[in-house]
């Protein structure tokens, strides 16, 4: 019998394969959700504790509970919405992780899904997780959460 994660990791391969590269029109206008595990009572982050969790360098929510990354695959928008964020090029970002783990300050990269739906399924296998998603991508089970005090779409919302 299987683990739940090693399900899950069947999942998102044959999520990966069956995924798209292009990105619908819509999702391109979509506001960027910050989504986490509908159980983690995070309910607001600041721009800049955001850019630190994306940047590895705040690791634990409140409880001492792991953050795991989960970021899109290059050439998403989600992804392009992150670098902006943080203030790096794809090939910045890659060597900033590199040294990050070789260095011993990370036990890992990010984990890289190419799709929402691959999101999706990590955030609800991972209490700590958290990612960036079009918000129209946001389903039951997932909990969006505030940045400066916004939620996607709403006046002064940062992640464009």
């Amino acid at each position: 019998m299987c683990s739940r994660r090693t399900r899950l990791g069947i999942v998102l391969f044959g999520l990966w394969l069956a995924s798209a590269s292009e990105i619908p029109p819509a999702a391109q206008d979509s506001p960027v959700a910050v989504v986490v595990n509908e159980k983690n009572p995070v309910n607001n982050v600041s721009r800049a504790e955001l850019r630190r969790i994306f940047a590895g360098q705040k690791r634990s929510w409140t409880g001492n509970r792991p953050i795991k990354l989960l970021v899109r695959a290059p050439g998403a928008r989600e992804r392009a919405v992150m670098l902006k964020l943080l203030g790096m090029s794809e090939s910045e970002f890659k060597q900033y992780w590199t040294a990050q783990v070789f260095r011993g300050e990370a036990h890992e990269e990010p984990t890289t899904l190419p799709s929402n739906g691959m999101q999706r399924e990590g955030l609800a296998v991972y209490p700590g997780a958290v990612a960036l998603m079009s918000a129209e991508d946001v389903k039951d089970g997932m909990k969006v959460v505030r940045v400066d005090g916004h939620l996607p779409g709403e006046v002064g919302y940062p992640l464009h």
